[in-house]
């Protein structure tokens, strides 16, 4: 299993690419109050640094966090500390009864857990509808083919304070497969510390997605982002709900 967003990346990401995580946080408490949902557990898998978790918790519900990475836990603990974490793959996490599930920041395609393949994602989403609660929530996005534009790699940088970040991100569509390899530069003291990371990510056709989510029992609404901005090309959203018994 590969090792994610160890403490710098974590960092860098926590300062500087939260603007998902806002705005996921906001659909949510949106959706459960039109829902009379005011109060309940919500489970967030790929939790990150808590980001909306601290959001969700501030509106008044529960929040139980699960991520892989021990350095973005961290400080999620720091953060939010009335919210309970744990360290483990979203694939084995014990779900317990909710109101809401959250998969936020293309979490779901993510291969640092070498047993996530379409047909785990898959298994994980009938135990999200075991758990949700009837009229329950399950709010996610993933990245599809063509995340990336164009037909060669893709470089980019951001910049902040204290830190900088150069990615390189390539797309292989016959296997349906992105890398992004990640160089970082975090200020320790006077100098820059460097650190590398791959990341590997499974696309997804959000055809073959809603297809399984209604198979499953779910009523399924595609989202274009979570407010403003909306997502890039080959970014998209999911909310989708258990039905109540009738």
């Amino acid at each position: 299993m590969d090792t994610p967003y160890r403490s710098d990346l974590a960092y860098i990401h926590d300062t500087g690419f939260g603007h998902i995580a806002r705005g996921a946080a906001a659909c949510l408490l949106d959706h459960l109050r039109k829902a009379g949902a005011e109060t309940g557990r919500v489970v967030e898998l790929g939790c990150g640094s808590g980001i909306s978790t601290e959001a969700i918790v501030a509106a008044g519900y529960d929040v139980l966090g699960f991520d892989i990475s021990e350095d973005m836990l961290a400080l999620a603990r720091q953060r939010v500390p009335r919210a309970e974490f744990r360290t483990t793959s979203f694939l084995t996490a014990e779900l317990p009864s909710c109101i809401a599930v959250t998969a936020i920041g293309e979490c779901l395609n993510y291969r640092f857990d070498a047993n996530n393949t379409k047909r785990a994602v898959e298994t994980l989403f009938h135990r999200i509808h075991d758990a949700l609660q009837p009229g329950g929530l399950l709010l996610f996005d993933v990245a599809e083919t063509r995340r990336v534009p164009g037909s060669g790699p893709q470089r980019n940088w951001w910049e902040g304070e204290d830190w900088a970040v150069l990615v390189e991100v390539y797309e292989n569509r016959t296997k349906r497969l992105l890398t992004r390899q990640i160089t970082s530069f975090r200020k320790v003291g006077e100098l820059y510390r460097r650190d590398h990371e791959i990341h590997r990510l499974q696309l997804f056709e959000r055809s073959a997605l809603k297809k399984q989510l209604q198979g499953i029992g779910f009523r399924v609404r595609l989202l274009s982002g979570y407010g403003q901005p909306l997502f890039a090309p080959g970014h998209i959203g999911f909310l989708a709900r258990k039905r109540r018994r009738s």
